[in-house]
């Protein structure tokens, strides 16, 4: 048999890798400002581009899209290559790939601390950043493509089913999540409202993390654990059922993220029943990975890069495991809005995702550069601290959760709160957060140490960029193949098209009838379209990223509607895009905040918040009360909302800043009776007026309802 020779390209496998170190310490680095952030509030050092509001997106977007981003683009370029006995498609698109993904990094790294954002959780990047994500994936899903066309090898081996998988579901996730309307470059208002908007955000987002974060590495630990091990993967049975149950089912379980929220019961019951099925699927390939070592334990104890790959797997299954507990109503009704959801995360991330990276970068670095890796010890030492970073931070998130859920629900013998002021719990858990930080510190030392042992192995050896490489041609199919599978797997446009349906099934059915059917999202009367201050000052919340901090959605407990006021309901969101009501409590939740405080209370709180609530973490805003409001957008915003459905006239446009104007000054002169001196055209007012906006509507509408009554 002829064959034919070739070379693999190692060039974008080193220029990911290097990316994924570099951007890996940044992200890590900006999350340990985060961290103590929630200690020690100045560590924002006064500055309004560093504040938690703005800094924590910053963190999730460089850990999930430049970190983990590039290190999967650095496991499919070198295993796809080989996988197929082929060169990437095209180096030409494998550069604009490389060099397209970096340059969205920096947007994203510019307009995140500039409070460019659109709010969404892992998708804050605004419109013409998420249209360079697009054309970006689009280059990646050619190169992938022609690549498997082109290929030397007929059979695909299951982490190209995960690749395929990814490339597809990401792709709808992020169009359909991204349909913005644009009010000006880097300004835009989601096409969603409220309830319909939080069932997109959370479709996308859950699957975000499972087609993002999951998929491309259960594809890569296929590959990259049987030659770390040297053994065939368990079972390739196994593999089947668990690459098709997984796509099928992980797409309906966003709903979990809004359980006890005005969201349609039956979506949340549908996302509850497909999360607790999800365990089988997700523990089908923890289990095919770790048997897999069958006999090569002892590997394990000798080889940094096993001993990675075994925490990862085990943080796999912990954190799938986590994630269906946590969808059940009664365990969900403690832990959401706690630290447990940062703990569940970064279980997942530091373990699953950040061990495997480091694994794949041990085992791959050295490959490319023929050479042995430097120091095996210290490839070791980096194990060990970075496996009692997770757990420093890991453990002290789930106790302080513990006190959380319990504090907050807690009732006195007389039946009310035992601690009414938010703030008790937030100084309480303190301490916990500061081993958050010892823990973070520790992950990152180890992330350090593994870039010094990785840049002394290049230093030692010498990049094979062209990888000489010889396969024998494809040649026609001579037999017919008995497993459908098997034929099924040949065809590679046929399976993107099986994988599409497969995944398109959940989201359709859940979303359709909540977009179609009125009844789903009820209207009341009462609830009116925000006035322009109020609609300004709306920008302003999401630009600072409150929604970080604050919760906007009461749930029907009588601990939530004793402390915060009745619970939410899904007509007061009608009007809401995009919706905001968040996905942890490190603040009180703020739906029922409007008339609650008078507007000076508001002032000083943003002024120092220590004035208002001793002993609190939660930065000052001063530039607020500096900063003049940038009214030049008001017509344009008001009149794209109407575009969306919110019924503001023509007079209500034409009249915008008029109206703008009188609402402001009407609070200054307030401010000024209680001897605050404040101009009305400067940002604080236009937030005042919105915080004194939440939750009115219905609030208005029982008084009114009382009043009636008493006559």
């Amino acid at each position: 048999m002829q064959l034919t020779k070739f070379n693999y390209d190692n060039k974008i496998v080193r220029d990911f890798g290097i990316a994924t170190i570099v951007w890996g310490i940044v992200g890590m680095s900006v999350g340990l400002l985060v961290a103590v952030q929630l200690i020690w509030p100045f560590m924002n050092f006064e500055l309004q581009y560093t504040t938690f509001g703005r800094v924590r997106p910053l963190h999730t977007n460089a850990v999930i899209f430049a970190f983990v981003g590039n290190a999967i683009f650095m496991g499919v370029y070198y295993s796809l290559q080989r996988l197929l006995k082929a060169r990437m498609f095209s180096d030409v698109l494998s550069r604009i790939h490389f060099w397209g993904w970096q340059l969205i990094i920096l947007a994203a790294a510019i307009t995140l601390p500039l409070g460019i954002t659109t709010s969404h959780e892992y998708a804050e990047l605004e419109l013409p950043i998420d249209i360079g994500i697009t054309i970006i994936w689009v280059v990646f899903g050619i190169n992938m493509f022609g690549t498997i066309i082109k290929r030397r090898e007929r059979h695909m081996y299951v982490a190209i089913w995960f690749y395929i998988a990814t490339f597809v579901t990401v792709a709808v996730l992020h169009i359909v999540n991204s349909v913005q309307l644009p009010i000006s470059m880097w300004k835009s208002y989601y096409l969603y409202a409220g309830v319909q908007d939080a069932l997109v955000q959370w479709w996308y987002g859950h699957n975000a993390v499972a087609f993002f974060l999951t998929t491309p590495y259960l594809g890569m630990m296929y590959y990259f654990l049987p030659k770390m091990a040297n053994r065939p993967i368990y079972s390739y049975k196994l593999s089947i059922l668990h690459f098709w149950s997984l796509i099928f089912i992980y797409i309906w379980a966003g709903p979990h993220h809004l359980l006890y929220t005005s969201l349609p019961g039956w979506v949340q019951s549908l996302g509850v029943v497909f999360s607790i099925m999800l365990i089988a699927p997700s523990w089908g390939g923890m289990i095919n990975g770790l048997l897999t070592l069958r006999g090569a334990w002892d590997k394990v104890r000798t080889e940094p890069t096993l001993k990675f790959m075994v925490v990862a797997l085990t943080a796999y299954g912990m954190a799938t495991f986590e994630g269906p507990m946590l969808s059940l109503k009664q365990v969900n009704a403690i832990a959401h809005f706690t630290d447990w959801i940062v703990a569940h995360v970064h279980v997942g991330a530091l373990g699953w995702n950040g061990f495997m990276t480091f694994a794949i970068l041990y085992w791959l670095i050295p490959r490319i550069y023929k050479t042995e890796l430097y120091s095996t010890k210290l490839a070791s030492v980096h194990f060990w601290i970075g496996t009692l970073g997770i757990l420093f931070y890991a453990i002290p998130m789930y106790w302080a959760a513990v006190v959380q859920g319990l504090m907050w629900k807690e009732f006195t013998p007389e039946g009310v709160l035992k601690y009414p002021n938010f703030l008790a719990t937030t100084l309480q858990i303190i301490p916990m957060h500061m081993l958050r930080a010892v823990g973070g510190t520790l992950y990152l030392a180890g992330a350090i140490l593994m870039t010094y042992n990785l840049a002394k192995t290049m230093k030692k050896g010498r990049l094979l960029a062209n990888e000489p490489a010889e396969a024998p041609e494809l040649t026609p199919v001579m037999v017919n193949e008995r497993s459908r599978h098997r034929r099924l797997e040949r065809k590679p446009v046929l399976f993107m098209v099986v994988a599409l349906i497969t995944i398109l099934i959940g989201g359709l059915v859940q979303m359709m009838p909540t977009f179609m059917i009125s009844s789903n999202v009820p209207t009341i009367a009462s609830v009116k379209p925000y006035t322009a201050l109020e609609l300004q000052g709306r920008d302003l919340y999401i630009r600072e990223g409150c929604v970080n901090c604050h919760s906007q959605t009461i749930r029907p407990f009588r601990s939530e509607t004793a402390r915060y006021g009745d619970y939410s309901k899904a007509g007061e969101f009608v009007y809401d895009h995009p919706f905001l009501w968040g996905s942890k409590r490190t603040g009180p939740d703020l739906h029922r905040i409007g008339k609650k405080y008078p507007n000076k209370w508001h002032f000083d709180h943003m002024l120092d918040p220590t004035i208002t609530s001793p002993g609190s973490i939660m930065p000052p805003y001063p530039w607020l009360i500096e900063q003049p409001l940038d009214t030049t957008t008001t017509k344009a915003k008001l009149n794209a909302m109407r575009i969306l459905g919110v019924p503001y006239t023509d007079a209500d446009i034409d009249a915008a800043n008029a109206h703008l104007s009188q609402q402001a000054e009407t609070i200054a002169a307030d401010l000024g009776d209680q001897g605050v001196t404040v101009r009305p055209d400067r940002e604080i007012i236009a937030l005042i007026a919105y915080l004194q906006r939440l939750g009115t509507d219905i609030k208005a509408t029982e008084q009114t309802a009382v009043a009636k009554t008493e006559d």
